[in-house]
């Protein structure tokens, strides 16, 4: 962690000094400041609280939304529910690992985007649906998917 970081931990520390039942969102706030939870933050977390490591390491892997290794700063999802797949969700999948060099899971080298497939969002009367970081995004194929991503990538 840099010097940075630390400070960045210790204010989030600070905002729940004296309250109970605070690790999860205190871990949900280091997540926002640091786009992920490091091994070297749990320890560091673990000394500053006095919580054990292993505490720690147990609620921040068991919550899906916890990043324990390192994300991009755009987070694209693309959703292969069956409505989804019927509509060509595995092209725009495939389009869109093809355009970042990526698989599924996995984050680009540059830690611009990290790429996710999911069973389902729910969207399914305007499926094939990709999330792009917050946004919803309906009736995508694979050339509004390279779009999509080429305006992100010019952005950052």
């Amino acid at each position: 962690m840099t010097d940075d970081d630390k400070e960045n931990l210790d204010k989030i520390i600070q905002k729940y000094e004296g309250k109970e039942g605070f690790l999860i969102q205190l871990l949900l706030d280091l997540q926002s400041e640091l786009h992920w939870i490091s091994q070297e933050a749990i320890k560091e977390l673990s000394l500053k609280l006095k919580i054990p490591v292993s505490r720690i390491f147990r609620v921040a892997s068991f919550y899906k939304a916890m990043n324990l290794s390192p994300v991009g700063r755009h987070s694209i999802c693309v959703c292969m529910g069956t409505a989804c797949q019927v509509r060509g969700a595995q092209r725009l999948l495939d389009a869109t690992e093809s355009k970042l060099g990526i698989k599924s899971g996995q984050t680009t080298p540059d830690h611009s985007f990290t790429l996710n497939r999911v069973n389902c969002l729910g969207c399914c009367a305007i499926g094939p649906v990709m999330i792009v970081d917050d946004d919803y995004h309906g009736r995508v194929d694979s050339k509004k998917a390279k779009l999509l991503l080429g305006q992100l990538a010019s952005d950052s």
